[in-house]
């Protein structure tokens, strides 16, 4: 019988990242792929980016909401709480051989808890990471310890997993998803960009994405302000602002963000771009400012600069093109000059990425179905690896 595969989406940029993972695993004659969907998909005020993945041609197997009006702290428990009931009652009646999650959303951990409850097999992307400025640095953790089989994006990050105690031989380093993105999305022309959104792209322009600081008891607000003060200064820019997650305080950037683009003719504030609509922005741009991890992992593969604001990444491996500042409005500016210089943009075309070749989907297609054929069913149950400590 062919095994049953789900794959978990609660976010856009989630799904972008799984997109060609998903379209191999469909094609696949070893498993059956249900896709998941929950989180930010299926919220109105997000943009309701469900429908980015059936006009990918992917069927969903079950959505389940577990996102309420609110973004306090409690909210997120309570979405938390949500997605822990109502998958629940899916895995209840629908038993599956591996569940494959991506990642460090709140969400996600709330899901892989109702898995772990009901004995299914989690395999883990991207685990190993570090973003000590926020609530995703336990997430991911935690995941990492609930689940089986782990795919990383570097040796340092197999190397963590491993000294959470994981076995070495249930640790994969095969790149990051995104390297495959930028290697096979058919990108739209910069005029094409410009005339969908509704903004003269014909000059330089930035693309920014901003999340909340989920540590900080603002949530990042504080930061947020002294970002927009910083793009202030550079008036013959044009930006694409794209909105912030459904973290904590989430809603309330968002709403910093449509205030502010409505108020500039050189702005323009965008829900979802979509997975082919944001690599074509960031391919074209100039930079790409916020703290965001994909300008951490899609920025340099595609050759662009990019100025990582404040503290939620810390802890990520930092490829060259990237530049760090402090949250203030004087170290965004003269970090943005420096990004945008003419000597930087230079040297970042020749620079390389460490994530991977972009053959990351093929990789964790073929371990997988390695394991099952050798395995038949993957063991919940795992050893400790100690590792040798010197006295």
């Amino acid at each position: 019988m062919k095994k049953q595969i789900g794959v978990l989406t609660t976010t856009r940029a989630e799904f972008g990242l799984l997109k060609p993972l998903i379209l191999r695993l469909m094609n696949e004659d070893f498993c059956e792929t249900r896709v998941l969907v929950t989180g930010t998909h299926l919220s109105p005020a997000f943009g309701n980016t469900y429908q980015e993945i059936k006009e990918a041609g992917i069927p969903i197997a079950e959505k389940i909401e577990c996102i309420t009006e609110g973004d306090s702290p409690q909210d997120i428990s309570n979405n938390m709480a949500m997605a822990i009931v109502g998958f629940g009652k899916y895995f209840e009646k629908n038993k599956l051989d591996l569940l494959i999650v991506l990642g460090d959303r709140y969400e996600t951990m709330a899901v892989c808890i109702s898995a772990m409850n009901a004995r299914i097999p989690i395999a883990h992307i991207h685990g190993g990471e570090a973003t000590e400025g926020s609530i995703d640095e336990a997430i991911r953790h935690s995941i990492t310890k609930m689940s089986q089989l782990h795919f990383v994006s570097t040796i340092t990050y197999r190397n963590r997993v491993i000294q959470m105690g994981e076995q070495p031989n249930r640790v994969f380093n095969v790149g990051a998803l995104a390297v495959e993105n930028t290697k096979n999305t058919d990108f739209l022309s910069r005029k094409e960009l410009g005339k969908q959104l509704g903004i003269d792209l014909s000059g330089k322009y930035g693309v920014v994405t901003f999340h909340p600081i989920t540590l900080e008891e603002n949530s990042g607000l504080e930061q947020f302000e002294q970002l927009i003060k910083a793009l202030d200064e550079f008036q013959e820019m044009s930006f694409i602002i794209t909105k912030a997650n459904a973290d904590a305080g989430g809603r309330r950037i968002n709403q910093w963000i449509d205030e502010y683009s409505k108020k500039r003719n050189n702005i323009v504030a965008v829900t979802s771009l979509g997975v082919k609509r944001y690599l074509s922005a960031v391919k074209e741009s100039s930079v790409m400012v916020g703290n965001s991890s994909s300008g951490i992992t899609e920025a340099p593969c595609l050759h662009i600069p990019t100025v990582n604001i404040g503290d939620r990444q810390k802890g990520r491996f930092m490829p060259d093109s990237v530049l760090c500042c402090e949250a203030n409005k004087d170290a965004i500016v003269y970090t943005m000059k420096k990004a945008l210089s003419d000597e930087f943009h230079k040297e970042v075309q020749s620079m390389g990425n460490p994530f991977g070749e972009g053959k990351t989907s093929k990789e964790i297609v073929e371990i997988l179905r390695l394991v099952f054929e050798q395995e038949g069913t993957i063991k919940i149950a795992k050893p400790f690896f100690d590792l040798e400590v010197k006295k």
